[in-house]
């Protein structure tokens, strides 16, 4: 029989989930401040151009193999829109893989529901959403440069996700992940995870309702991995909201996809979504769940 402590010492480490590789912050937060500082990432600005060709050198640099999807785009007004995704991959000759994503264009309008008057024709910087997201990936790009997987990594930078109005210009949001389903790169993954807004110095990421519903158990293993990284109160286990996000795109194509998203942030949608209100903390938090999922399909 094995003495009580050694019983004990087992049960702990049944419950610890596999040490990821390390997550630079500070790194993801400077990732994040260099897109903010190109200004707004809208379809045909001068910033989203500046952010395309930052991606397509970043990602070329660290990534075993880069896909970069370009297609043009027709909205409601019919205007034509240059876009890309950008699929970034490691270990690509892998079977077994998982798709990390976030959108890297910005809102080009403020409609929030805290925008002040005056402030609705303006832009949205997009600190936390769009570039917490994209930050954290090219985080989790960096250490899996500096140490492989022993699976297969897909991280999916996709385009055009906040261009349009989400009630009444549906076709004209979500277009990137809608783009991606229809045209997949690479085996089907065991799943998929969209991370939103993932940088609020105040973090705290409840469990979204479209992710419950079309992959539980993914949303089980996500929180599982944070509770065990020790992240059980950033990654609260209830449900809190339901959003129409890149999610809902993948799902319908057929890939088990959830929301990382924290949606309690009052600059969502406003001019105010600037470098203050997120932290290296946070992108580090995110980051290093990302990467525990990937040490447990190792």
């Amino acid at each position: 029989m094995l003495p009580l402590v050694m019983l004990l010492l087992a049960a702990c480490n049944q419950d610890r989930a596999p040490e990821p590789r390390p997550f630079d912050g500070n790194a993801a937060l400077a990732y994040a401040a260099a897109q903010v500082g190109f200004g707004p990432r809208i379809p045909g600005s001068p910033g989203h151009a500046a952010e395309a060709r930052w991606l397509d050198s970043l990602l070329t640099a660290r990534a075993d193999t880069v896909v970069v999807q370009r297609w043009t785009h027709v909205d409601v007004r019919g205007d034509s829109l240059a876009l890309s995704n950008f699929v970034a991959r490691f270990n690509p000759a892998a079977t077994k893989r998982v798709l990390f994503l976030a959108h890297w264009d910005t809102r080009p309008r403020s409609d929030g529901t805290h925008v002040e008057p005056g402030d609705s024709a303006k832009p949205v910087p997009g600190a936390n959403d769009g570039a917490s997201g994209v930050a954290m990936l090219l985080g989790v790009a960096d250490a899996l440069k500096a140490a492989a997987p022993g699976v297969g990594v897909d991280l999916l930078f996709v385009d055009g996700e906040d261009y349009g109005d989400f009630f009444t210009e549906r076709n004209d949001v979500l277009i990137g992940s809608r783009y991606y389903g229809a045209h997949q790169v690479g085996p089907k993954p065991l799943y998929a995870v969209l991370f939103d807004m993932v940088g609020d110095k105040n973090l705290r990421i409840s469990q979204e309702g479209n992710s419950m519903i079309g992959a539980g158990e993914v949303v089980d293993l996500v929180w599982d991995t944070a509770r065990k990284l020790g992240y059980g109160a950033i990654f609260v286990p209830y449900e809190n909201v339901t959003l129409t996000d890149d999610h809902v795109e993948l799902q319908q194509a057929g890939i088990r996809a959830i929301d990382v998203v924290d949606f309690d942030y009052p600059w969502w949608h406003t001019p105010h979504d600037t470098m203050d209100k997120i932290s290296a903390q946070s992108l580090e938090i995110v980051g290093r769940v990302a990467l525990g999922l990937v040490a447990r399909e190792e």
